[in-house]
């Protein structure tokens, strides 16, 4: 058995202070990349997620056609659930301890930039079972997080199912790191349905591959500054009925990119009216 981790120390000028769990989570994200978040749901509204996860599926692949998503890889994937789903698929974007979280790892705004269903197939390779960056194709490193990824678990990740493996502390480092350095240092980590796996979308991640029986079901959202292009128009394509001016803005219905010089003009109308 390994030791107890030593709490006294020395030398030390400054250290972190934490009052709660969500303060920890926030931490480890920061120094990690990755940390497991306890949505605060109860059983019965996993359960609607997980049933509304399937109507959607069902739904989606009749509209767009199996044939055609499976030709261009696409047939694993829900694009945009909340806007031809049901209300869980919202009330997911929308989270309090996840938008509490989001506002200490995001400096100023952010915005939803897209929420997709993901599944694991059993016994199968599928292209998230690929090393990547949620910013594919990147390679810079911020001071502060630009972008943060939130995986709902729909079902229990394991490691028998393909749990996702993460590089730790990789969203700090540019390049890709060497084939000896991943085999080393990856990390798989399980959760219960229910939570959200957060990681800072520059930390490169994996799906496993899944051994089991059953898909494996999840809900990963994208969020980030508004200076970022949302992967679908959500304003264009979704209208919000019923939410607040306020949840309406987490979706990027104030922050939809002007169609032409008249159009940003009756922007900066609207905001200097609001002052």
């Amino acid at each position: 058995m390994p030791n107890d981790v030593p709490r006294d120390f020395y030398g030390v000028l400054e250290q972190s202070k934490v009052d709660n769990t969500l303060d920890e989570v926030v931490e480890q994200v920061r120094s990690l990349g990755y940390a497991v978040l306890d949505s605060g749901c109860s059983l019965s509204q996993i359960q609607d997620v997980s049933d509304e996860f399937d109507r959607t599926l069902k739904r989606y692949i009749e509209t767009y056609g199996e044939s055609r998503l499976r030709a261009i890889n696409e047939i694993y994937t829900i694009r945009s659930p909340f806007a031809h789903g049901g209300r869980p698929f919202i009330d997911l974007v929308l989270n309090t301890r996840l938008l509490s979280v989001l506002g200490c790892l995001i400096s100023g705004k952010f915005i939803l930039n897209q929420q997709n269903g993901v599944i694991n197939p059993p016994q199968e390779i599928y292209n998230q079972g690929a090393w990547h960056r949620d910013l594919p194709y990147q390679h810079f490193i911020s001071s502060r997080p630009l972008a943060i990824n939130a995986l709902f678990c729909v079902d229990d990740f394991t490691f028998d199912n393909g749990a996702t493996f993460v590089l730790p502390a990789s969203h700090k480092s540019e390049a890709f790191p060497s084939e000896s350095y991943v085999s080393r240092n990856a990390v798989q980590i399980e959760a219960k349905a229910g939570s959200f796996i957060l990681l800072d979308c520059m930390l490169f991640h994996a799906g496993g591959y899944n051994n089991s029986h059953l898909a494996r079901r999840a809900v990963n959202h994208v969020y980030t500054i508004p200076f970022f292009k949302q992967q679908i128009n959500i304003p264009r394509s979704f209208e919000g009925v019923g939410l607040s001016l306020e949840e309406k803005n987490i979706f990027g219905f104030d922050y939809v990119e002007p169609c032409s010089i008249l159009d940003y003009l009756s922007t900066r109308d609207a905001k200097s009216t609001k002052c």
